[in-house]
């Protein structure tokens, strides 16, 4: 491909992406993956550069724009070596025209700036955008450290039990510490919420909203193997990506249970007020993962936030019921927006004088709003807020 075709496929590549935004489609990884599978001419040079202007239009922009040629004309201002590119040959986009659409404005889209915790300063704006790393976590019922190190000499130790990062790009899936279940790949941030989990040795544990079951293998590596551990999830595939996990970790004390949406009592009804530790990870907007998904800022508008907190709300409210007397509930999300973290934890321990909030001792993270927050610029994780509230 010339530089002007893969230019052009990169505006066409970001017509996809910009589609499935406003729709809720697909991921733009996925876009990718399914855009280059039906372009097998294109070699892995070219599928390159086009996923480089794809993703450099993607983090520039926080406000989505109209269409993939508005985005790239729009760097092309920036990137002033990409107007030569709209050259009007056969693979290569139309030539540039005076006055034509073009994305602008700030990375950070405007309505949500105010929205922040108010810790995030420039420095951790910036930092919303830099590449994530590595992350892994190691199982300690099946290796320790020596493994670790033997199969990667570079490895670095993280400051959290069993976590460590790999340099980006480290081929870890294929490796037979991976395959073998010694180690799972997740982010510091997420090992440091499965850390507030474990003060405690629950019998009972309740996953609400367990996805793959990323926390849920975490909580299982570190409990003992007669606790009873439950992964719940209103979605059917998500949740369905746990159970090749549990067999690579030889993990037998988890059972998943789906739920249906705005039914879920249905299937919870069983642990009403039996669980000594209940993890809500609640859905959310992901301002905190830019890093690794950026064009979720295109995704977002206020009407969603505002549906986003509500669901937030309800499911904290659910899983409060779940939790028994002296038990404990952990509700996170990877936001960094007040409404989705400090302002649904104080709203609910204003609105439950039966519950208190427990203070977690943690090498990383800074208290804030009755909880504790992450940021890739103070900790170099991913973002998140999270609180540990406990039931009188």
């Amino acid at each position: 491909m010339t530089p002007s075709a893969r230019l052009q496929a990169a505006i066409e590549l970001l017509d996809e992406i910009i589609v499935a935004a406003r729709d809720n489609g697909a991921s733009a990884d996925n876009i990718a993956k399914k855009f280059f599978k039906a372009r097998r001419y294109a070699g892995s040079k070219d599928r390159r550069a086009v996923r480089e202007h794809v993703y450099a239009a993607i983090r520039r922009f926080g406000d989505r724009p109209e269409n993939g040629r508005a985005a790239m004309v729009g760097l092309a201002e920036e990137q002033t070596e990409l107007r030569d590119l709209f050259d009007g040959s056969t693979y290569g986009p139309a030539l540039l025209k005076e006055g034509e659409e073009k994305a602008a404005g700030e990375n950070i889209p405007g309505w949500l700036l105010s929205r922040f915790a108010h810790s995030i300063d420039d420095n951790e704006q910036t930092a919303l955008f830099d590449r994530a790393p590595l992350d892994i976590r190691l199982n300690p019922k099946k290796a320790d450290s020596k493994a670790i190190a033997l199969a990667w000499p570079e490895v670095e130790t993280l400051p959290l039990p069993h976590g460590y990062r790999l340099p980006t790009g480290t081929s870890v899936e294929n490796s037979e510490a991976y395959n073998s279940g010694q180690i799972e790949i997740q982010d510091m941030g997420s090992q440091a919420i499965v850390a507030a989990c474990l003060p405690r040795a629950p019998k009972l544990v309740l996953d609400m909203c367990a996805g793959a079951g990323g926390k849920t293998l975490g909580l299982a590596a570190q409990l003992p193997e007669d606790t009873r551990i439950i992964a719940a999830d209103t979605d059917r595939g998500r949740l369905s990506r746990i159970e090749p996990r549990l067999r690579r970790s030889s993990t037998r004390n988890v059972e998943t249970v789906l739920l249906s949406p705005n039914k879920e009592i249905e299937a919870l009804g069983p642990f009403k007020n039996q669980c000594d530790l209940v993890l809500v990870d609640a859905p959310c907007t992901g301002t905190g993962t830019w890093r690794r998904n950026p064009e979720l800022r295109w995704r977002m508008t206020p009407k969603r936030l505002e549906q986003t907190a509500q669901l937030q709300a309800r499911l904290l409210e659910l899983a409060s019921n779940m939790v028994a007397p002296g038990g404990r509930l952990v509700y996170a999300v990877c936001s960094l927006l007040d409404a989705e973290g400090g302002d649904q934890a104080e709203l609910f321990l204003k609105n439950h004088p039966d519950w208190r909030d427990i203070e977690v001792d943690l090498p990383i993270g800074r208290p804030y709003r009755k909880g504790t927050l992450l940021t890739p610029y103070h900790d170099g994780t991913d973002g998140f807020y999270f609180t540990c509230l406990e039931k009188l």
